[in-house]
Formats: structure tokens, sequence, C-alpha cells
């Protein structure tokens, strides 16, 4: 990807930082100035560690591909998230599922044993305190993963859940026309979030144009993935 540097390699998987994800993190500096230095500290503390929990997410899916086959030639932090580039997706359903609920379940492990590790700590975590979330940095990450395993869960390209639809459809019915219907719901799901993002939250808008433009172009890809061999016969 342009505009992106290696900043690592783990397991044999190029790690890389698009240029962008610095003007995210710039941007997030200069709206926590407010609170001091160590607001500021604080919140990149915390967009650093959420993040890093997007890079296992995506090493989830990442090595569970590896067990099938799948070669990933990186996995490229963005302002949105991260991006696993993997050479192929499984073509039997089974595998696919396997590999789509990879993400979403390192995201549910690590929840897991923030839990339990505020569980274990009772005099530093209370529950039933309103403010927890605000002033803990354990307990916001615990919620961060919890909302990117339940969002990825969606069943709607490019999130996990979208694939999860393709390959139980796909057991049924022909992988283009899988991949089909599944963009067909993806695009009504991203219809929903615009109508609730006009009427609730705008950043909605932005997160349907990006469900509406990622079920287009998995559908396309995959007709067209489709139709190459014909036209070369």
């Amino acid at each position: 990807m342009r505009w992106s540097w290696k900043v690592a390699t783990i397991a044999g998987i190029p790690i890389r930082i698009h240029a962008t994800f610095f003007l995210l993190l710039a941007w997030l500096a200069w709206a926590a100035r407010g609170g001091g230095l160590r607001e500021v500290l604080g919140t990149m503390g915390f967009i650093l560690a959420a993040f890093a929990c997007i890079v296992l997410h995506e090493f989830g899916h990442a090595l569970m591909g590896r067990r099938f086959g799948v070669v990933t030639k990186d996995i490229t932090l963005l302002p949105i998230g991260g991006v696993a580039r993997l050479d192929r997706m499984p073509r039997r359903p089974p595998e696919e599922v396997a590999v789509a609920l990879a993400g979403p379940a390192v995201n549910v492990a690590i929840a897991a044993v923030l839990l339990l590790f505020m569980h274990l700590s009772p005099g530093v975590y209370d529950f039933g305190d309103p403010l927890l979330y605000q002033r803990s940095f354990v307990a916001p990450l615990f919620l961060w993963n919890l909302l990117m395993a339940a969002f990825n869960l969606i069943p709607a390209f490019p999130m996990d859940g979208g694939r999860v639809l393709r390959a139980l459809l796909a057991m049924r019915l022909d992988y283009v026309r899988a991949t089909r219907i599944a963009a067909n719901v993806g695009r009504g799901i991203a219809l929903l979030f615009g109508i609730l993002g006009v009427l609730w939250n705008p950043m909605l808008i932005l997160i349907a144009l990006f469900v509406f433009l990622g079920a287009g172009q998995e559908s396309a890809f995959v007709q067209m993935r489709t139709e190459i061999p014909q036209s070369g016969s």
C-alpha cells in the first residue's frame, strides 16, 4: 500500500503503518490538549493500546488463514483500523467461516483477560462506579474489544460478519450468488446506518458509506475473478 512503512515483521508477516495513521494521532493529541500533558499522554496511550488490539485481531485472521494455506502479505494500520492483505480467501465455506471468526475471537479473548484482571483487582476496579470508564485505562480497553468484536460481526462486507454470511450461503448456493446476496444484505444495513445517522449521529453516515462501498467492491471483485478464466478460454 502506498504511503505506508514497514515497522516490524512478526511471525513472518510485515506490519506496516499508513501515513494517515500519524494524522489521526496528531488530531487526537490536539483535541486532548485542553486537559494538559497528562490527558494527551493518556489519550495517546489508549489509542496505541487499542490499535495493538487491532493488530492482534488481524493476526487472528492471518494465522487461521495460514492453517489453510492462505498467505498474508502484510498487515497495515489505517485510521479506520487494520487491514490484513491475504493472497486469497479460502473457497471452502467452513474454512472461510473459521478465518473470518478468528479476528473477533481474538477480541473476545482479550476482553475476557481484561475482565479477569479487573475482577482480581477489586480495590482498583469497582464495577458499581459510574465513572469507571472515565477514570480507568483497562475498563475502556475491555469495552473497546467487545465493541470491536460486535461491530465486526455485523453481517455486511467488508466486516467479518459479511464473510461469515457469504460462507453460510455458499454452503447451499454457488459462490458468486452467495456473494451477491451477502452484498445486498450489506447494502440494506448501510441504508439503515444512513437513516440512523441522519436521525441520531452523523458518524453513522460515514460507517454507512464504508459498508455500502465495501459491499459493492466485494461483489464486483468476486464477479470479475469468476469471469477472467472464461474470457481467456
